[in-house]
């Protein structure tokens, strides 16, 4: 049988021989020292300083190899998702190992009743940054299943207008991570507004600023995914530990636990010990917390005692700013495209529910352009986007419109599309037309049939009208950032 690497170096340096059980630790000492190299470089850096360097090898005996760990939690994590790769590394150093064993506690005793040695870690190399080591709560924010930060979703990419400044300003406060005047920061909003990349964002800029913070993201589901595993593998205290010892903790779409009455539970339960503690919660879902189905009223209490901020649909100049914002970043990746004018303020008027819809029609249409080596002008972006602008358009009708229009004037839909044009009417009457042309992609001739078979050229001056009146009569433009949100929402 070939000699084993350690035991050739002690030969090789002379030292002398000692007992066996004595002799036996050192080997282990010595064997587990220089696997952990070889699980920092396999695991990482962030892996390595969370769930390897806590662990003490005990014992080598009888095809199992025993480690001490400081919880039963690291213990559990570190099996699932390390064991196999522990169990390869010692045998390929030469031991038959078939599985591994944790005991809590790092001066568990071993078989023969004596203190299992202390082994000391491998020296992990320096990070490249400043930073100080993560936390075990910060490193699981990597490793839960879709917890890791995307590292778009900044506040430099994080394009502010106002249907969002007030949100942007609140995250900004709290990404400082000095004591706050709010706890918790609540966001909330429909789809695509922007609320998912705040909350990244307020996470990439703690761990930049605040490196000593121990900050957990994750979504309501994936706390709820924990909870239910920690009940079922009767690790609760675990679970405690973890999830109220961070000092920020973020969960997106709180929503999800509405209706589960033991993750409520808990998550109150965590909720009330995190604030008594001064840690900063922030919180995220698609509606306020009066507006949840099936949350706890003292859950409700808890989310509304701090600074609940609306992120509102976004307007025309938000939506251009955001393809703006876009075009830029593009322009590395596609330097010798051209746009045509009046593509972008298209896409912005005609896509305007959703922000992430808007982003990925932009992709496609840059990527399609490149491929065919065109310019993207108005016919390739009708072509290229047809069925996304199919799918915008029967989001919002003409008839909608001019109901819409109607009931905030109250007037009479049909006065509105009537023949009198005394300003009664007429206004409102080109209020909507105007919102018909940006808001549909219905032609001047078109609309004009809608509005009592009108001609296309009295449509275009209702247009022009409005679009002067907009930048000149704060009450117009109040009325169609009103209308417009209501009919997008």
């Amino acid at each position: 049988m070939p000699m084993r690497p350690w035991i050739w170096e002690r030969q090789r340096r002379g030292i002398a021989p000692q007992g066996k059980a004595q002799k036996r630790g050192q080997m282990e000492q010595e064997q587990w020292g220089s696997l952990q190299q070889d699980l920092l470089n396999t695991v990482g850096q962030n892996n390595y300083k969370a769930w390897i360097e806590p662990l003490r090898l005990t014992e080598l005996a009888d095809g199992v190899a025993t480690f001490s760990v400081p919880t039963n939690f690291i213990g559990n994590y570190v099996s699932q998702n390390f064991g196999d790769l522990i169990i390869h590394q010692l045998t390929k150093a030469g031991e038959d190992v078939q599985r591994i064993h944790f005991r809590v506690g790092r001066a568990a005793a071993n078989q023969n009743g004596a203190a299992s040695p202390s082994i000391a870690p491998a020296s992990a190399p320096k990070a490249a940054t400043s930073r100080s080591t993560p936390t075990r709560a910060a490193a699981l924010k990597d490793e839960l299943p879709g917890a890791p930060l995307d590292t778009r979703f900044t506040f430099d990419s994080f394009v502010v207008g106002k249907p969002n400044e007030l949100a942007n300003a609140a995250a900004r406060r709290v990404a400082e991570g000095g004591p706050v005047s709010f706890n918790p920061l609540f966001l909330y909003g429909g789809v695509g507004l922007g609320k998912t990349h705040l909350m990244h964002a307020i996470a990439w800029e703690l761990q930049t600023q605040r490196p000593d913070l121990n900050v957990l993201y994750l979504s309501a589901e994936q706390f709820m995914y924990r909870f239910v595993q920690a009940l079922r593998d009767r690790k609760m205290m675990d679970f405690k530990e973890l999830f109220r010892s961070v000092d920020v903790l973020m969960v997106d779409d709180v929503q999800f636990i509405a209706g589960k009455d033991s993750t409520q539970e808990e998550f109150f339960h965590t909720f009330n010990a995190l604030v008594d503690q001064n840690k900063q919660i922030i919180i995220s879902a698609d509606r306020a917390p009066g507006e949840i189905k099936d949350m706890e009223d003292r859950i409700r209490s808890r989310l509304q005692c701090g600074l609940v901020v609306d992120l509102h649909p976004t307007d025309y100049e938000l939506r251009l700013g955001i393809l703006q914002s876009k075009v830029d970043q593009y322009r590395g990746q596609y330097p010798d495209l051209q746009i045509a004018d009046g593509v972008l303020e298209f896409l912005a008027h005609r896509i305007s529910t959703n922000v992430r819809v808007l982003e990925g029609a932009l992709t496609r249409l840059f990527a399609f352009a490149s491929l065919v080596g065109r310019e993207i002008t108005m016919d390739l972006t009708q072509d290229c986007l047809s069925d996304v602008l199919r799918a915008s358009e029967r989001k919002i009708s003409v008839e909608e419109i001019q109901r819409r229009v109607a009931e905030h004037y109250n007037i009479r839909l049909s006065d509105m599309i009537g023949p009198k044009r005394v300003r009664t009417f007429a206004r409102p009457r080109q209020v909507a037309m105007f919102l018909c042309k940006q808001l549909t992609s219905r032609s001047l001739p078109e609309i004009g049939r809608r509005f009592g078979g009108r001609d296309h050229t009295t449509v275009m001056h209702g247009v022009r009208r409005i679009e002067e009146l907009r930048s000149s009569d704060g009450q117009i433009a109040e009325d169609l950032e009103l209308l417009r949100r209501a009919l997008e929402a």
